[in-house]
């Protein structure tokens, strides 16, 4: 990698960085006094489509609690490590694990097709699904989640994108509840997706 595109990188890292530690400030901003129910105006509507080409809403994901990343397959870190963390999580919850959602959004539509997406998620829990679409839609989705990402050019013409870090932990409502950091020990991690899962609709 040139010097330039270290420095581009590494700038891109740390405007990224601000915006997790702004995201998760208004997160803990939006606590509802007296109950701690979280009900900031984080999550909404969407049209994707998901890791197998079909189309989907947020209606694919209502009446069941859900856990949401936004990221993507050329990410050379912290998406795969993020999607590693998850999928042990995933396991150590046995058979609650079912009664979650696990989605994983790509911010980087350009190059993240359903059948890229479909291959890169094939090395993490079977669990966790792909969405992806165009860009003005990939945009709609961001904002209703207030995602922050950026493209960042490279010298070889190609590009990487600087992007927010954290698990979206969503109730069956649709609302957020709370949301795990990049790279948060296991017990804290598991201990907010037991949580979610007691928020999951009896069967």
């Amino acid at each position: 990698m040139h010097a330039r595109q270290i420095i581009l990188t590494a700038m891109a890292g740390i405007a990224g960085f601000a915006a997790v530690v702004l995201c998760v400030a208004f997160v803990a901003s939006s606590r509802e006094p007296g109950n701690g129910a979280y009900v900031g105006p984080i999550g909404g509507p969407f049209t994707l489509v998901d890791d197998s080409g079909s189309p989907v809403t947020e209606s694919a994901l209502s009446g069941r609690p859900t856990a949401m990343y936004f990221g993507y397959t050329f990410c050379p870190e912290v998406c795969p490590t993020t999607l590693l963390d998850l999928s042990r999580w995933i396991q150590k919850l046995g058979p609650d694990a079912d009664k979650l959602n696990y989605v994983f959004v790509t911010v980087d539509p350009q190059r993240d097709t359903p059948q890229l997406m479909h291959a890169y998620l094939s090395s993490f829990d079977k669990h966790i699904r792909g969405f992806t679409g165009t860009p003005e839609q990939i945009a709609a989705i961001a904002r209703e989640y207030r995602v922050y990402y950026k493209k960042v050019p490279t010298d070889d013409g190609g590009h990487v994108m600087d992007h927010s870090a954290i698990i979206y932990l969503m109730g069956p409502d649709g609302k957020l509840v709370s949301a795990i950091a990049y790279q948060e020990a296991d017990a804290s991690a598991l201990d907010k997706l037991t949580n979610l899962v007691a928020t999951a609709p009896s069967s």
